[in-house]
């Protein structure tokens, strides 16, 4: 899976990507950064059940998974019952990772329906006033 740009997820404008989870297994979606200051945005829903989901910070792509800064820790979600938001700042440059983790389920497949938003930060330079 090929990282996504900035500039990609902001073509994306508002419609819903899916990913198709088996049981046992786990998705990833990896965005590359290289401004300071953005803040990466997502909502997502799961079907049928739960989905546990993680964000990873990796400095290269040549860092190992497991050497990665967890910057939320891996949470099952009741993703199925309620849509779920969150988002990360983007403080340094490099790989920001999303996991969906189905791992936990062994026999069930889930669909993950989400929407990824990148702001970035509003400079305000004073400009406006008269």
């Amino acid at each position: 899976e090929l990282p996504l740009t900035v500039e990609e997820i902001m073509n994306f404008g508002e419609s819903n990507r899916e990913l198709f989870i088996k049981s046992s297994t786990y998705s990833i979606i990896p965005i590359t950064v290289t401004e300071m200051g953005l803040t990466i945005s997502w909502i997502f829903s799961s079907d049928p059940k739960s989905i546990s989901f993680s964000v990873v910070y990796q400095e290269s792509e040549d860092t190992p998974l497991d050497q990665c800064k967890v910057l939320i820790p891996m949470t099952r979600c009741n993703s199925h019952k309620e849509t779920i938001r969150g988002q990360v700042k983007v403080r340094n440059s490099g790989i920001y990772t999303l996991i969906f983790d189905n791992t936990f389920s062994r026999f069930i497949s889930k669909r993950v329906f989400y929407h990824l938003a990148v702001e970035r930060p509003v400079i305000y330079d004073g400009s406006d006033f008269p």
